[in-house]
């Protein structure tokens, strides 16, 4: 079930990852599902096409609503977390608006994502976020920093349990901040973050045919093993990559906090980092862990696209599998 999270506070949730892994551009204008690729493993590109609109020549302020569900379905550990803060301003005052939302996508336990939950947030805003005047170059300075000083020390825990050997824990994310009007999206690993837009100028949900344009934008890019611009890093990195595209035949993914055995051989924390203006035809964005983009999850997404486009926050469902949708909703005022 889904569990309302308004508040600006960090809750701490946790769901398992998934095997089955397929992304796919959603077009729900004739209900059809078009993949963007086929089963080769070319590597995909992050979709990002914004326009800026202005009302009255004034800058658009938009209210934001989220909602996060998790769902473990037949796994017997919950291993992601998520973050909702509508309104950062609230432990860290400054003039620009900032909210933040993050999916953290746990393997192999879930301390590496609970301390990312934890701790990256704070990493970000203490590297320089801006929280007076929007500076886009600042803000995403920051945000590379923030993820890099948040591995380095996720690693140093991961080695105080001497007893144990410590933990080997890694973790995928997806994360939004808004500064004002201006979204940053950052991911590492096969985290993905979907935006649904508009395609009529004026933002509205339904044609004069009573179809619903509204287009899904990939807002990130996955980083796998497979994939050839990662699989070259890690090589010249001294790693190697499988036939079956995993980083020393074991892990999938190639950008993860944690993973401590892997961080010699290829695997870093540098996020890819966008930035884009919000419009009034963007009504919002569901961030979500490799689960929920699995093959019969499709039909929820197209599901919420269709039908999402309220003032109130729709609950996201249970349908029994292993993954963490976390939607983020926008309202021009």
């Amino acid at each position: 079930m889904a569990e309302r999270s308004n508040s600006a506070s960090i809750d701490k949730q946790s769901v398992s990852t998934a095997n089955n892994k397929r992304e796919g551009h959603f077009d729900n204008s004739d209900s059809v599902i078009k993949k963007l690729r086929n089963d080769t493993q070319e590597e995909p590109k992050a979709e990002i096409s914004v326009q800026n609109d202005s009302k009255n020549g004034s800058e658009l302020y938009f209210e934001i609503e989220a909602d996060v569900a998790e769902d473990k379905g037949s796994r017997h550990t919950m291993e992601d977390a998520s973050v909702v803060l509508p309104d950062a301003s609230l432990e860290f005052p400054g003039k620009l608006r900032c909210a933040h939302f993050a999916i953290y996508d746990g393997h192999g336990g879930r301390l590496a994502a609970e301390y990312a939950q934890k701790h990256l947030h704070a990493n970000v805003l203490s590297a320089g976020l801006p929280r007076e005047l929007l500076d886009v170059k600042a803000a995403k300075k920051a945000i590379l920093e923030g993820f890099r000083r948040t591995d380095e020390s996720l690693l140093e825990e991961s080695t105080k349990e001497a007893s144990t050997g410590g933990w080997q824990d890694g973790a995928a994310a997806v994360c939004v901040w808004v500064l004002g009007s201006k979204v940053f999206v950052a991911n590492i690993g096969d985290a993905k973050a979907i935006l649904a837009r508009s395609s009529l100028a004026d933002g509205s949900n339904n044609s004069s045919d009573g179809s619903t344009p509204i287009k899904a934008i990939v807002l990130t890019r996955e980083h796998k093993a497979i994939y050839p611009q990662e699989r070259a890093r890690i090589q010249k990195a001294g790693g190697s990559v499988s036939s079956n595209g995993r980083l020393q035949a074991r892990l999938e993914v190639s950008r993860a906090f944690g993973d401590r055995q892997f961080k010699k051989v290829g695997v870093i924390a540098t996020p890819d980092v966008h930035s884009f203006d919000l419009t009034e035809r963007d009504h919002f964005i569901i961030l979500g862990c490799d689960g929920l983009w699995g093959v019969s999850l499709f039909f929820f997404f197209c599901h919420i696209l269709i039908s999402m486009h309220t003032t109130t926050m729709l609950g996201c469902p249970s349908w029994g599998y292993y993954f963490s949708p976390l939607i983020v909703g926008f309202w021009a005022k």
